[in-house]
């Protein structure tokens, strides 16, 4: 795995972190092929019971590396934009639907596709110095990494509409009003915050999670029958799991449950 994305798998919790910060984490071709790879290796492991996602320096990623962008107009064309199939999507994809929680510690600003992809995550952590921006429409492209997808499920239709047509710095207090931060915190707490989260998760009833993201991923398209329906079989699911077990023998007994993940 490149040097410019960091892995390390520590008591369940995969945190994978952006290591560009000369280039505020842009996304060039090495970059978005160690992030996908890293994201993808930490969905398939079993071992990984929740992902933490984050960035050095002062920014988070703010998106595509136009350098590298520019040189691949001029000489390949239309084909540089095939970066949304082959990195993008499957970055959005591992990060939206992995059956484990995946909290995005926001260190910094995050532009584009990095905005992206910490909207695709189940939950943000941002610093107070951090803030948002679409930025799409400042280079004349349209949206990827999902974002006509996450934007409008966090801030409504319309806002994102705004956001998308008038691209603008969305800083933390505006972002958390939104919608598009769970919780702000102190720059300097940032990381022992959002991995906080990330380990409360970690350590949590996992499956049960799993089972909550695929049911709220389904309910987007599906009839409240068809949700009711799915939400049962998922129910069922979970409640044969070791976790459930675990969970009810310790309320019963009143101690606090040591959940396995299984």
């Amino acid at each position: 795995m490149a040097d410019t994305v960091l892995y390390d798998l520590t008591d369940g919790l995969a945190t994978v972190t952006l290591n560009r910060a000369d280039a505020m984490n842009a996304l060039d071709e090495a970059t978005k092929n160690a992030l996908r790879d890293a994201l993808q290796e930490a969905a398939g492991d079993s071992a990984v019971r929740a992902v933490l996602l984050t960035g050095t320096g002062r920014a988070f990623c703010v998106g595509q590396d136009l350098k590298e962008h520019v040189q691949s107009l001029h000489s390949s064309g239309g084909s540089a934009l095939n970066t949304v199939e082959e990195h993008y999507n499957p970055i959005t994809l591992a990060l939206a639907s992995m059956p484990k929680p995946v909290v995005a510690g926001v260190n910094g600003v995050a532009a584009g596709a990095g905005a992206g992809f910490a909207f695709a995550a189940d939950y943000r952590v941002i610093a107070d110095t951090a803030a948002f921006t679409t930025a799409f429409a400042g280079v004349a492209l349209s949206t990827d990494s999902g974002m006509a997808w996450t934007l409008p499920r966090l801030v409504g239709p319309a806002r994102a509409t705004e956001l998308l047509l008038f691209p603008r710095t969305v800083k933390a207090p505006e972002a958390l009003e939104l919608g598009l931060a769970h919780r702000v915190v102190p720059a300097d707490r940032l990381a022992e915050e959002a991995r906080a989260v990330a380990r409360t998760l970690a350590d949590g009833p996992t499956l049960a999670f799993a089972a909550m993201k695929e049911a709220m991923a389904f309910g987007t398209s599906h009839s409240l029958a068809d949700t009711l329906a799915k939400e049962s079989e998922l129910q069922l699911r979970a409640g044969a799991s070791r976790d459930h077990r675990i969970a009810v023998e310790a309320f019963v007994a009143k101690e606090r449950p040591k959940f396995t993940g299984s």
